[in-house]
């Protein structure tokens, strides 16, 4: 990539190990930019330098900032290098959703969703080994589990929905059920049925793809929760206080000691996820883990972290995001997400109600570390209004332009005819970038805002320089092929449909 050599170029130069080089935000300040002179000092110096490489057409200096103008022919053989990503060494556990098997995928739920699953296919795009898991809350140790059997048995009213009301009235179930007395064995029992369920609706109507499904309760059967309690004695980390078993997570970067283990005798999410961690690295071999915490987990992540170094596990290879809340808006107003009012509140219900494509999109616009005001009156737009349409149909117009052709075969050009055209190239050139950065810090909403980018660009071309019947027609192919080549991977990287007409 053109980044890389310029990257390696200004490294020689300064001696810095880690330089920056970005897109400026104004193609006036140039191809790339870089920071560089506020660390080494002396621009002018490195401007010179880079003066004097092949790639560079001229340098420029503004308030320290290293503005870099790429030759056209640099970018014109670039453009027709062909991009591979080598397999690597580096294994990936990415573990993100979770819904509770206690009822339906909730919208809470939708976020975390489909962001892993995009981010799992950049990583392996980029020749990762990656691992995409769902971790069942099934552990018959549970309180959830036991209050889930209980309702079951008729004996309380939590976890009651229309989709237990419905397994209950299953025959299959029912004829089990009576033998069971043992609050915990009913709500094991009712979880499994209410995983499949969701597990089924993840896979066909979302189309969110994992490899495991990792039960809670086969930590229990292992041993290796009772194990992680024998390893945290050893080490001295927990202490009992009011017949609990605390682990003194003040000591390791939380704001005070942390239950493991309640008087009654109930574990805490805390220890069996000790031990779930412990699988992945120890066990399964992962050199990075990556979970992706709902809303209702801010501040988790710090005792889970702790616990691991604790117990002695480099937690630099662990990364906790966290997803913020969603906010529904309609006519300028927050949709509350209430039954009683007959307003969708499942995953299910939202995309029947705007589709999976529109779902997967407005979910994987903004980074997970921002609030999102999902506009269900722009989600229900079918027009280029609509930033799903509006790319689609970017799409649809290359399409159309390749089958129109009266050139037998497309060829790289030999030069940039308009502006236009070397924008839509380098705009093409910046896809790899794009992925190598969602590679290093997980930020996978960067693929809406580059497909959206890339429509945008695309249809400026398409505004300013003509192709169909241009005497440059099959040089100018060549650039739309590319293009769509480019914008129909990124969908498939957010899992939105390629549509070939609309």
């Amino acid at each position: 990539m053109l980044r890389d050599e310029l990257k390696k170029e200004i490294a020689k130069i300064t001696g810095l190990a880690d330089v920056k080089i970005s897109e400026p935000e104004r193609s006036e300040y140039g191809d790339f930019t870089t920071n560089a002179a506020f660390r080494h000092g002396n621009a002018d110096e490195i401007a010179r330098a880079l003066r004097k490489n092949s790639l560079v057409e001229k340098v420029e200096v503004k308030n320290k900032f290293i503005n870099i103008f790429l030759k056209d022919e640099a970018i014109l053989k670039e453009l027709d290098a062909k991009i591979s990503f080598p397999k690597k060494k580096e294994k990936f556990s990415v573990e993100y959703l979770d819904a509770n098997p206690t009822g339906p995928v909730h919208l809470g739920h939708a976020r975390s969703g489909f962001y892993g699953d995009a981010l799992s296919k950049v990583l392996t795009k980029l020749g990762y080994k990656v691992t995409r898991e769902f971790y069942v809350n099934n552990a018959r140790a549970s309180l959830q589990i036991r209050s889930l059997g209980r309702t079951a048995l008729g004996r309380g009213e939590e976890y009651r929905h229309e989709q237990l009301n419905r397994l209950l009235k299953n025959p299959k179930i029912q004829k089990q059920l009576e033998k069971i007395s043992d609050e915990s064995e009913a709500g094991f029992l009712l979880a499994k049925f209410i995983h499949k369920e969701n597990e089924t609706l993840l896979k066909e109507k979302a189309k969110i793809v994992f490899d495991v499904f990792f039960e809670e309760e086969s930590l229990y059967e292992s041993g290796a929760v009772k194990r992680v309690l024998g390893t945290m004695g050893e080490r001295g980390v927990t202490h009992k206080k009011e017949g609990a078993l605390w682990f003194r997570a003040s000591e390791y970067g939380d704001t005070e000691a942390r239950v493991l283990v309640r008087s009654t005798g109930e574990p805490t999410y805390l220890l069996p996820d000790i031990a779930y961690h412990l699988n992945r690295i120890e066990e399964r071999k992962h050199d990075f883990l990556i979970n992706i915490f709902g809303a209702d987990h801010h501040g988790y992540g710090t005792r889970l972290l702790g616990a691991l170094r604790a117990i002695g596990v480099n937690t630099a290879r662990i990364s906790i995001m966290n997803v913020q809340i969603v906010r529904f808006m309609e006519k300028g107003k927050e949709v509350k997400m209430s039954k009683r009012r007959g307003v969708f509140i499942t995953l299910e219900e939202l995309l029947e109600e705007v589709g999976l494509n529109v779902c997967r999109w407005f979910f994987l616009e903004r980074s997970l570390s921002t609030h999102l005001d999902f506009n269900l009156d722009l989600a229900k737009e079918r027009s280029e209004k609509n930033p799903v349409y509006y790319v689609q149909y970017a799409l649809v117009r290359m399409q159309s332009i390749l089958e129109k052709s009266a050139a037998r075969n497309s060829k790289l050009q030999k030069e940039f005819g308009h502006k236009a055209e070397r924008d839509l190239a380098m705009k093409i050139l910046r896809y790899p970038e794009i992925l190598e950065d969602i590679s290093r810090d997980y930020q996978a909403h960067r693929l809406t805002t580059y497909a959206y980018e890339l429509a945008q660009t695309f249809s400026a071309f398409y505004r300013d320089v003509k192709v169909l019947g241009s005497k440059r027609e099959g040089e100018l192919l060549y650039l739309v092929a590319r293009a769509k080549e480019t914008l129909a991977d990124v969908l498939k990287l957010l899992g939105v449909s390629q549509p070939e007409k609309m």
